[in-house]
């Protein structure tokens, strides 16, 4: 399929979601395929909502961005859903502020409090959710659908970019002009919380340089666990 193609027919997937799973909603967190999917939106003025979670260790240059997109992308402000202050404080007060380096049960605890609470509520009341998952970014997605039932959320899960490569991620940034997310000049091509995204070297997974001190299998916070709300820190 050429690029094209496949572009048609993502912009054509996001026009059917608009029309049959209202209120749906887009999980935007800053990264180089969520740009892509807000341009998208936005240029095709399509009433797909857009949120992000703020987990409260954002790095300096996602913040950048976020004020960028606000002020470029006017018809589809983004809500942005922080996590519940009492439990980030019983977290840190009890295991420490950099806990999540110690143990991937503290670590997905962490991602639990900052990010699946926070999740859930973004999600209540739609029908359907929209993420910037790729199949080739890793090990832990080459088995994602362009849509499946997320049971977990009780709704419907869409991965338009899923067969995009990265390489057409990026050209499509290019020649429109889209801003994207300073990081990613410096060798960082996934992005998460400050402290647990790093760069990566030449020749390495692009997802090597989140949770970069854990097994490759167990690099997902649990946004994207299938029945999440049932295992939470699967």
């Amino acid at each position: 399929m050429d690029f094209s193609q496949k572009l048609a027919e993502t912009i054509a997937l996001l026009e059917r979601i608009a029309a049959e799973y209202s209120p749906a909603t887009f999980a935007n967190s800053f990264g180089a395929e969520d740009m892509v999917i807000t341009h998208l939106l936005a240029k095709q003025q399509i009433a797909v909502s857009i949120f992000s979670l703020d987990t409260g260790r954002l790095p300096s240059e996602t913040y950048t961005l976020m004020q960028k997109v606000a002020e470029q992308y006017p018809s589809h402000p983004i809500t942005v859903y922080f996590p519940q202050t009492a439990a980030v404080e019983q977290y840190v007060n009890s295991n420490g502020i950099n806990a999540f380096y110690n143990s991937v049960e503290l670590r997905k605890s962490c991602c639990h409090i900052r990010k699946i609470e926070p999740l859930q509520r973004a999600l209540q009341g739609k029908k359907a959710w929209i993420t910037g998952l790729r199949r080739e970014q890793s090990p832990t997605r080459t088995d994602l659908a362009q849509q499946e039932f997320d049971a977990g959320n009780g709704l419907e899960k869409f991965n338009p970019l899923l067969e995009w490569t990265e390489k057409e991620v990026w050209a499509f940034i290019r020649d429109n002009q889209i801003p994207y997310n300073a990081l990613h000049d410096q060798h960082v091509p996934s992005i998460g919380c400050a402290p647990c995204t790093r760069p990566i070297a030449m020749g390495e997974d692009v997802r090597a340089g989140r949770w970069w001190w854990e097994n490759p299998e167990n690099k997902e916070c649990g946004l994207h666990v299938k029945d999440n709300a049932v295992s939470l820190l699967k």
